[in-house]
């Protein structure tokens, strides 16, 4: 990976090569310093900074964090390389001040540019770094994780109107937090989830280090691929294996045959080749249907989005990835509501979190599973002793996210982030050596 901006890069090896020996004080002050001296000053965002407010804002997808009472960060740097990020975090370290990875800004609860509880901090946003290099030779692609989805699916269909990445379908999500915590959409009954099709990827550590696949091992390369890349550092790209795509249909055989039997008719197509599925072959009685419908008429109601999983998502066992939610999943329900800035907010809230709770007899028990991407702290958050995530608090969360994988994934943050730079509320703690 080339890096540009040869005074940026004599500064930045001076830091990487003095921090071990030169310890410093926390300072906000000397964060902005250290960062103004290895990077163009243009790149850096201070609360004084005139731009502060927009930049932070044109990623923020909820409203709910954009108020100054729910945003507390030093600075936002937007680097254009990866020495920018390099630097970033060697300042943060040296200064005691953490960093936040915002990537599309997408997080339900706004972790990639907020903080839940006092702490100083600063957002890098990756949004600068969104190019996608296609090899449609190989049918592979790198991808950085500041590129959208959007921005992904373009980058492709302009190589080949062959090739497709199963990922999700809402275009401003960012491919880093997606890619990360699992990424399912339209695609994956043939071709799985998002990470299931990653081949290598790029990662600044907590040292600074950049580290490929074979550079940060096996363990962390099998966390950052659904166990979120921000516990383990900042992962600056990906490369993907692309999925051959022909096209979907969405129908029943009364509408599909005669189509097909005029359009091909040499193929011979007939009701036996024809697999019906129903939206939902549902282990959900009738009669709670009848209530669930009961719930979405309500004052202030919201939707349910049900996302049917199968095939192929469910091939790979639970251990394969830290994706957990693989077979006899049937399909993945999303609860989501709206309000205006004319209302707090607290009644579509509540509608919410009481459906959740009357659904809860009827999902997966033991724990009751949860995605990544679709975070919720009122699963649990971290708790910090000593400086460091208390590994038995960040279990009551991570269980649910990730079951049987959350041990391991505690040890991959062992080895490549023992001292817990990186984290937030909801980040994976070090394994203890007694563990």
């Amino acid at each position: 990976m080339a890096l540009s901006g040869s005074l940026a890069l004599a500064l930045l090896f001076s830091l990487l090569s003095c921090y071990a020996s030169v310890p410093s004080l926390a300072s906000s002050d000397g964060f902005i310093q250290c960062l103004s001296a290895a990077i163009p000053r243009q790149l850096l965002y201070t609360q004084s900074s005139p731009s502060f407010t927009s930049v932070l804002v044109s990623s923020i997808r909820n409203p709910k964090f954009s108020t100054p009472g729910t945003v507390r960060l030093l600075c936002i740097v937007t680097p254009t390389n990866a020495s920018h990020v390099q630097a970033a975090v060697v300042c943060g370290r040296r200064n005691d001040v953490r960093i936040r990875v915002r990537s599309g800004g997408h997080d339900y609860e706004g972790l990639s540019y907020r903080s839940a509880r006092p702490e100083v901090f600063a957002v890098v946003d990756l949004a600068n770094l969104r190019s996608v290099r296609v090899d449609q030779k190989a049918a592979t692609a790198w991808v950085d994780s500041g590129a959208t989805l959007g921005g992904l699916y373009y980058a492709v269909s302009k190589a080949s109107s062959q090739l497709a990445f199963p990922a999700g379908l809402c275009p401003t999500i960012g491919v880093g937090g997606h890619f990360s915590g699992g990424g399912f959409g339209m695609l994956l009954r043939k071709y799985g989830v998002a990470i299931d099709n990653v081949l290598d990827a790029t990662l600044v550590d907590a040292n600074g280090r950049i580290l490929d696949k074979q550079a940060m091992g096996a363990d962390v390369f099998w966390a950052i691929r659904g166990g979120g890349g921000e516990s383990f550092g900042i992962v600056l790209s990906w490369q993907k294996q692309a999925a051959n795509f022909e096209s979907m249909y969405l129908g029943t055989p009364d509408t599909l045959l005669p189509l097909m039997r005029s359009r091909f008719p040499e193929l011979g197509l007939n009701r036996t080749h024809c697999k019906e599925m129903t939206w939902i072959q549902s282990a959900i009685p009738k009669d709670v249907w009848v209530k669930i419908f009961a719930w979405l008429g309500k004052p202030d109601a919201g939707l349910m989005i049900m996302d049917p999983y199968g095939g192929k998502i469910g091939s790979p066992p639970e251990s394969a990835t830290p994706f957990p939610h693989r077979g006899g999943v049937l399909y993945n329900i999303q609860y989501m509501n709206f309000w205006s800035a004319a209302t707090d907010g607290s009644a579509q809230t509540r509608w919410l979190k009481d459906l959740y709770a009357f659904m809860g007899p009827y999902v997966s028990k033991n724990p009751r599973e949860a995605y990544a991407n679709y975070r919720d702290l009122d699963l649990g958050q971290n708790v910090v002793v000593g400086n460091v995530t208390s590994y038995e608090a960040g279990k009551v969360w991570g269980e649910k996210y990730y079951k049987g994988n959350f041990q391991r994934l505690a040890t991959a943050k062992s080895k490549v982030d023992p001292d817990d730079y990186f984290r937030n509320e909801q980040s994976i703690p070090p394994l203890p050596a007694t563990k």
